[in-house]
């Protein structure tokens, strides 16, 4: 059996086959990963069960969702850095337990407070785990092909992850007390600190240089705005004071590049991006990840209040689709491993995204099955390009940089996905207004919850009638936003199919 390959090995040595030791490691890696993406979505069905203990006000029931993306978004940047100077094992380790101590405190928080600050911290944790994960399985697989099936398993059980927690939370709720889905994550880091140290090589950069503190805040700058901004225009509009928050963010961008081009030391290294295929990579699965998000604006709210499922019946369904994702990104790198070029494979993937959009557009008021299947072929597509763009942009990153490429990789889907639901959810909000009738409440104008709303205390046929009209408004809306988000989608992979034509199949 071959063993894994030394941490600090270059990123030209010889590649080893890793064995049974390496893929049992990955199993391992796999469980908080899954947890992590779980953790954005496993909130869902447990609001009403923390409102009704912790009473939080309408600002603090917002920080509790949404303080966990926001700070793991700000930190990855840093923390994929970080990890590449003092070794992404130890910071995994030290990620896993923070987690884990941050779920038990969730778990048994008496105050809005307590869960707000410890959502926090599992923010932290997350942003330390998603960038370790992937420079340690850049580590332990560096035959292409192996890494390639690698880094497909890992996309999958990424994606899936997010569709799980919903489904967990609403299961959990119904059987315990709310507190319950944060304990779900405490096995799966206990797992991981006994058995990281013994399966997991170190991986760091042997020669990391000073760490550029000044970048840490100027990142987190230059994230959180935008990724706010871009959050509120989704559910508000495009409010003046949320453009200027995603203005002043893209400032601070603009501060954070040039100290990074100037500084002797930078957080992330200029040449990272000369790395080859690495540029691509990353503008591509932003992309992607803008087309994979923004799908879901539509096709939750269409499962509940379209079709009148209950939460959980709704996600439930909504995990039907992921039955196929399992095998996306394998049947990927099958493709590129017998010789279709990569370019290719990811256009395609694009291209079944956009097919499922296609789909979408033809969505009426009760078309349960169609949207099922809409939203399995966009999230199959989704993998496949996510699986080969990942293996792409590793492949070409130096493995003492494997952290920050890592980091970079995700901190793009971040935005990707906040700029996908503020942009085909203002296509749809738009049309849903255009399709509302002028004699219609206020409030039923704005979106089709506020129509819901007015509907139930409107008796008789007129409020079925403002039912059936505001249903009607928004697949109308829905169905226009799919067509925007195919056509991206198509011209995404017209231009993967160009700009990575040149690039060969598991070349470095």
């Amino acid at each position: 059996m071959t063993t894994n390959p030394t941490t600090n090995a270059s990123s030209t040595a010889t590649p080893v086959r890793a064995g049974r030791r390496a893929w049992t490691a990955l199993g391992v890696l796999m469980l908080p990963l899954l947890l992590v993406s779980m953790d954005v979505s496993v909130l869902y069905f447990a609001t009403p069960a923390i409102s009704a203990d912790l009473r939080p006000s309408g600002t603090q029931q917002l920080w509790i969702f949404d303080i966990y993306g926001f700070v793991l978004a700000g930190l990855l940047m840093t923390m994929g850095s970080l990890g590449d100077r003092v070794g992404s094992r130890r910071l995994l380790l030290m990620g896993a337990a923070a987690f884990g101590g941050a779920s038990l405190l969730a778990a048994y928080a008496d105050s809005a407070e307590t869960l707000i600050a410890a959502r926090a911290v599992l923010g932290i944790g997350g942003a330390t785990l998603m960038p370790s994960t992937m420079a340690l399985l850049r580590t332990m697989f560096t035959d292409p092909a192996q890494r390639a099936k690698a880094i497909g398993l890992w996309s999958g059980v990424m994606t899936g992850g997010i569709a799980l927690g919903s489904v967990m939370s609403g299961v959990l709720v119904e059987h315990f007390w709310w507190g319950s889905v944060f304990l779900v994550n405490l096995p799966a880091m206990a797992l991981l600190l006994v058995l990281g140290p013994v399966l997991l090589p170190e991986s760091k950069n042997p020669a990391p240089g000073r760490f550029d503190w000044l970048s840490v805040p100027l990142s987190l700058a230059a994230v959180l705005p935008v990724i706010y901004g871009l959050k509120e225009i989704t559910s508000e509009g495009w409010h003046p004071q949320y453009v200027l928050c995603i203005t002043v963010g893209l400032l601070f961008a603009a501060l954070f590049a040039h100290r990074q081009r100037t500084g002797t030391s930078p957080l992330i290294p200029p040449a990272l991006f000369r790395g080859h295929g690495f540029t691509p990579a990353l503008v591509l699965t932003l992309v992607c990840a803008f087309g994979m998000m923004g799908s879901a604006v539509f096709t939750t709210q269409y499962l509940q209040s379209v079709l009148g499922k209950s939460p959980l019946e709704a996600a439930l369904w909504s995990l039907l689709p992921s039955v196929l994702i399992g095998i996306a990104g394998p049947v990927a790198t099958q493709l590129v491993q017998r010789g279709v070029h990569r370019g290719y494979v990811v256009a395609a993937g694009f291209a079944v995204s956009a097919v499922g959009y296609g789909l979408l557009s033809l969505v009426g008021t009760d078309s349960l099955w169609l949207v099922l299947a809409a939203a399995g072929v966009l999230a199959c597509g989704a993998v496949m390009v996510l699986s080969q763009l990942t293996d792409l942009a590793m492949s070409g990153a130096p493995v003492e940089r494997a952290g920050t490429a890592s980091s970079l990789l995700e901190t793009g889907t971040e935005f990707g996905g906040a700029l996908g639901m503020a942009v085909l959810g203002s296509i749809g909000t738009a049309l849903y207004r255009h399709g509302m009738p002028e004699t219609a409440p206020t409030e039923s104008r704005e979106t089709l919850g506020g129509a819901l709303a007015e509907a139930a205390h409107v008796p008789g046929r007129a409020g079925a009638s403002l039912l059936a009209t505001a249903r009607e408004a928004f697949t109308s809306g829905m169905q226009g936003a799919a067509i925007a988000g195919a056509v991206i989608l198509a011209l995404a992979a017209a231009g993967a199919a160009v700009t990575l034509r040149r690039i060969e199949v598991g070349q470095k």
